[in-house]
């Protein structure tokens, strides 16, 4: 039996509904809803005409609010780095991008 490599992904997605980060003081701060992606991961959708993808890099490391799927759960912030940043090309988010992530450290 295989075991799963997804242990950390699955309890993020578990715990947490969305992100908010901030990546510029001239800009908003930002909320993202979660996403299962890939069987290795998880990520964000980000509309291709926002502004967060002209500051966001593959590699950017950001400290990332973490809101809970619980209302009476409390938010926590966690070290965060952007995995990949991939175009969708076709079917109902043609022209928004899918931005993995990937929480370095837990508490």
């Amino acid at each position: 039996m295989e075991s799963e490599k997804r242990l950390e992904p699955r309890k993020i997605l578990e715990d947490y509904y969305s992100v908010e980060f901030e990546i510029s003081p001239e800009l908003p701060i930002h909320q993202f809803r979660i996403r299962d992606v890939s069987p290795s991961g998880m990520g964000i959708l980000v509309n291709g005409k926002s502004a967060v993808l002209e500051r966001l890099k593959v590699g950017d490391i950001l400290e990332m609010k973490y809101n809970p799927a619980k209302p009476l759960d409390s938010a926590e912030h966690l070290r965060t780095e952007i995995r990949h940043i991939t175009t969708i090309d076709a079917g109902p988010f043609r022209g928004h991008y899918l931005v993995g992530i990937k929480v370095l450290e837990t508490s």
